[in-house]
Formats: C-alpha cells, sequence, structure tokens
C-alpha cells in the first residue's frame, strides 16, 4: 500500500509555470506505475501524464492537450513524482490528482488533490 501527498498548486497568470510534486510513503514507490490526473468544476476526471516503472525514470506518456507543456518525472530515491507544467492556460484549471497503481490505466491509489487556477 503507498499513500500520496500532492502539493504546489496555486494559482498563476496564463503562460506562466508550476511544479506539482506527489511524495509517497512506504518503501514500493518504485514498484509503482505513477500519473497524474485532473479535475475540473462540473467535469470528469482526466488523464494528464503518465510514468512507468524503471529505475531509469520511466517512459511516459502525455495527454494531448499537455503535450509539449508539462512534463512528468518521479525521483524513486525521494519517493517523489513531479508534474512541471509550462505555458499554462485557463483551461489548465482544475484539482490536480497524483496516482499509483499495476499499470497505466489502472490506478490503486490516489492522492487528496491540490488545486491549480490559472488566471487569464
Amino acid at each position: 500500500q503507498v499513500q500520496l501527498v500532492e502539493s504546489g498548486g496555486g494559482l498563476v497568470q496564463a503562460g506562466g509555470s508550476l511544479r506539482l510534486s506527489c511524495a509517497a510513503s512506504g518503501r514500493t514507490f518504485s514498484r509503482y506505475n505513477m500519473a497524474w490526473f485532473r479535475q475540473a468544476p462540473g467535469k470528469e476526471r482526466e488523464f494528464v501524464a503518465a510514468i512507468t516503472i524503471t529505475w531509469n525514470g520511466g517512459s511516459t506518456r502525455y495527454a494531448d492537450s499537455v503535450k509539449g507543456r508539462f512534463t512528468i518525472s518521479r525521483d524513486n530515491a525521494k519517493n517523489t513524482l513531479n508534474l512541471q507544467m509550462n505555458s499554462l492556460k485557463p483551461e489548465d484549471t482544475a484539482v490536480y490528482y497524483c496516482a499509483a497503481g499495476p499499470a497505466y490505466p489502472s490506478y490503486d491509489y490516489w492522492g487528496q488533490g491540490t488545486q491549480v487556477t490559472v488566471s487569464s
């Protein structure tokens, strides 16, 4: 089992950047495939980015809406998942969640979320 805690959200102007982090408890973080999802008000939760299990950092995939602007990474030594978000747009406004699980798109563990608000 793993517990996840997100941080780094906030208010930023369009075109700005934010870096989200997800701290994982336990000693098995490196065994989990990890991902970021988001949920905007009135909308369903949607996939943002994912990274697989590998000792070298993992292969990645992105939603088309964030490709080229967001970068997912993991630090297995620090039990941390990151999401670097650049060129933010108002439509990126949402609560962002990190998730852990056996494989994309199946995730068993979720954090409580962190709010990201992008003003125009």
